[in-house]
């Protein structure tokens, strides 16, 4: 696997945070966006985390960990732009989480993930996700739907986002009453995630939904309607 770190970011809806990339073999198959939508695969991201994704840009692991411990203490930056968490395919490398919620211990790292969660196969990526929030470094569980939401939210093991149709207000209820609210940056142009933070907090009481958007935004949105 390979990693890239941009150390400032150029996405103006990140904003001008460090930002990384995984290879595109830490994407599990249970994804449902995996070649179906996904906004990594397609735009000038695509080209470049095909780099990655080949070997011809970026780096080694160990590399990646001492650039985050080089960061000052208190950066903001997000883990994956495209890419997923440590671990070929559905499972976790608990191991190499570990080492990265390590190296980030006095900043601010957050990142998402579709490494499935649910159910008696996955207990060990639920226990090294858990992990990495308790000790500071903030996973956050990516759901497809407001009923997925709801079933990820349940665990209690990190923050989630979710997928909202295309079309929702600012503020939404989940099936089971939770709270969304819609990431900042889709709502305003004045705000992105240097400057918003929402998603880095693992203490939050509310889901971060997030409007399709992209070349794919018609069949992510068939999933969040689904």
């Amino acid at each position: 696997m390979t990693f890239h770190l941009s150390p400032v970011s150029r996405n103006i809806k990140t904003g001008p945070i460090p930002v990384t990339m995984s290879s595109g073999e830490t994407c599990p198959d249970a994804c449902p966006l995996k070649g179906n939508g996904c906004y990594a695969s397609s735009g000038r991201l695509a080209i470049h985390w095909r780099r990655v994704t080949a070997g011809t840009m970026g780096g080694t692991w160990a590399q990646l960990l001492a650039s985050v411990r080089g960061f000052y203490v208190g950066t903001l930056w997000r883990h994956n732009q495209a890419g997923d968490l440590p671990g070929v395919g559905n499972s976790v490398d608990a191991k190499a989480l570990g080492e990265l919620t390590d190296a980030n211990t006095g900043r601010k790292g957050f990142t998402y993930t579709h490494k499935p969660v649910t159910g008696k196969a996955w207990a060990g990526n639920r226990k090294a996700i858990a992990a990495a929030n308790r000790l500071g470094f903030t996973v956050n569980l990516s759901a497809d739907s407001m009923s997925k939401a709801d079933e990820l939210a349940s665990l209690n093991i990190g923050p989630v986002v979710a997928i909202v149709p295309i079309g929702s207000k600012a503020n939404l209820k989940t099936p089971g009453g939770r709270t969304v609210i819609v990431c900042p940056a889709q709502r305003s142009e004045n705000r992105n995630c240097a400057n918003c933070g929402i998603c880095q907090r693992r203490d939050r009481s509310f889901i971060v939904g997030f409007i399709p958007h992209g070349n794919g935004s018609t069949k992510v949105n068939a999933l969040a309607i689904a």
